[in-house]
């Protein structure tokens, strides 16, 4: 658990810092020319883990093989993760930017409705989000008649939740509290 946290931090902090400089497209090109590196040579790793190289030594081997095919921010990031004795999560990290990024910086969300909705709507629901989180959103739209109205967002492990349901069970427990 705590590796993955640790990968989740390293990936968006990175991507965070691409955003402002080389741009997402860059950013998930490097990740992925990278992995492609990696799973075609085998030994490319070996010489990053191997405590035979110095750290000097796996600096030049950075920047000779991942030559002008990468951004110098990319490879300022993986001599980071170097310097951090973190080299051994890259891996991970490029596969939780693969997924996290596919779009490009949009994040997969899911848009619930007991009824369909127009799309001036759904368009200002999602700019609302996107200001709210500041970050795009691709929204899939699930209808679902047991909400009975109104609407629910679920980001990830986040949900909010408008729904006329929801609120119904607010009440009822508000309700059950309250004493005569």
């Amino acid at each position: 658990m705590k590796e993955r946290l640790v990968v989740k931090r390293y990936a968006e902090a990175f991507m965070d810092f691409a955003r402002e400089t080389i741009g997402l497209k860059q950013a998930v090109l490097d990740f992925k020319n990278l992995k492609a590196i990696m799973h075609e040579n085998k030994g490319f790793q070996e010489i990053l883990h191997s405590l035979d190289v110095s750290y000097a030594e796996k600096r030049d081997f950075i920047d000779k093989v991942l030559n002008a095919d990468f951004s110098n921010e990319f490879k300022q990031f993986l001599k980071l993760l170097l310097e951090k004795n973190r080299i051994g999560i890259i891996g991970d990290i490029a596969d939780y930017v693969r997924v996290a990024y596919s779009h490009l910086g949009e994040t997969e969300a899911i848009l619930r409705t007991s009824f369909p909705l127009d799309l001036s709507l759904i368009r200002k629901i999602k700019d609302k989000l996107e200001k709210k989180f500041k970050r795009a959103f691709r929204f899939y739209i699930d209808l679902d008649g047991s909400l009975l109205g109104g609407v629910q967002v679920i980001i990830g492990n986040t949900v909010i939740d408008g729904t006329v349901r929801r609120r119904l069970e607010d009440l009822k427990q508000k309700l059950l509290t309250v004493r005569v």
